[in-house]
């Protein structure tokens, strides 16, 4: 598979992931709204790390590691650093039974469509970056 075509890849299937959160937030599906965005940038930072490096990326959920590693870290606004610290958590702990209902009693909706707009906002900051490689 060539560059473009990995790229187009991860991009594609993290913005399928993003919609999925709204659909999960829409279903009252809170616990997988965090699971969904986690995904989603998760995804598009692996997209980014494809175009920048060349290569595939690293085989890891860390949201950090992933910025780190494509040299998008250092250049994200605190704000945008808070919500990857946020977010870290969610894809494992809504995957596991010992913190599911822990996780479950800190959502509600207003916090649901919170994470998803900061989530959207951060995506499309990666993807403008993404588009000008």
């Amino acid at each position: 598979m060539k560059q473009e075509e990995k790229v187009n890849y991860w991009f594609e299937i993290s913005q399928y992931d993003l919609v999925t959160a709204e659909v999960m937030l829409e279903g009252k599906r809170f616990l997988y709204v965090g699971f969904m965005c986690h995904q989603a940038i998760e995804k598009i930072l692996k997209a980014f790390y494809v175009n920048v490096k060349d290569k595939n990326p690293p085989y890891t959920h860390n949201l950090s590691y992933l910025a780190e590693q494509s040299g998008m870290y250092d250049e994200l606004s605190a704000k945008f650093k808070d919500l990857i610290d946020m977010l870290e958590p969610l894809n494992v702990e809504a995957r596991y039974p010992t913190y599911k209902e822990k996780v479950f009693r800190t959502l509600n909706e207003q916090r649901c469509r919170d994470i998803i707009s900061e989530t959207k906002e951060l995506y499309k900051w990666i993807k403008k970056k993404l588009l000008k490689k």
